[in-house]
């Protein structure tokens, strides 16, 4: 992933249409499109090769299968033309290490801890040792919350030179500046940006805010 603005679009809405044109639209201001189930199962294949073809396209299926599982989903992922897969790490090493195989050139992308309340709940107490297993199993990056950006220092500490991508910004409470502060690499930003009367604005506001706080 090249990282130019350092933002990504999480495009979590489920009108075809209106998921075509906000894509257009932010294309050349955001670094990646992150595409979930919402997506594909409103929009279908065709719609996500299309948003595919306009970059870096992110998959969130975010799997937590058992390997073999893992590995069925992320072959055909990688068929939709993914760049980047997002799989959990709470379902253990066997089963990272199968999406990470199964990728081929696309890169991994391994959650360690999600930025809703709840993810302080449960995915928080394992977080650290869920890093060291995307490092172990060669991942290219993790996924950390902007909403507890001193979680995000302490997963750096452990990842190295990995990327990590912290989602949370903008409506969740977490702010760009400060996830990007804390070391992460890229923020995923979804409501701020695709709900905005002028969705490219909106992209481009957060990388100069990032910009501007000198990172």
């Amino acid at each position: 992933m090249r990282l130019r603005h350092r933002t990504i679009l999480a495009l979590d809405v489920t009108d075809p249409n209106r998921a075509r044109s906000v894509a257009r639209a932010v294309a050349g201001d955001v670094d990646a499109i992150k595409i979930g189930w919402a997506l594909l199962l409103s929009g279908g294949r065709d719609l996500i090769k299309e948003v595919a073809s306009l970059g870096y396209f992110l998959c969130d299926f975010r799997t937590s299968e058992i390997p073999n599982t893992t590995r069925l989903i992320v072959e055909q992922v990688a068929a939709l033309g993914a760049s980047g897969i997002i799989t959990q790490g709470f379902v253990g090493e066997d089963s990272v290490r199968a999406a990470v195989e199964a990728a081929g050139d696309a890169e991994v992308f391994v959650i360690t801890e999600m930025s809703h309340p709840g993810g302080a709940q449960f995915t928080a107490p394992h977080s650290e040792e869920i890093a060291r297993i995307a490092v172990r199993a060669g991942a290219a990056g993790i996924v950390a919350p902007a909403t507890r950006p001193a979680r995000v220092r302490a997963l750096r500490a452990i990842v190295g030179s990995r990327l990590i991508l912290a989602p949370g910004v903008g409506a969740q409470g977490g702010t760009a500046s400060e996830a990007i502060a804390a070391g992460a690499d890229a923020v995923i930003v979804g409501r701020s940006i695709y709900e905005a009367a002028d969705p490219r604005e909106a992209a481009r506001g957060i990388a100069a805010e990032i910009r501007a706080a000198g990172h």
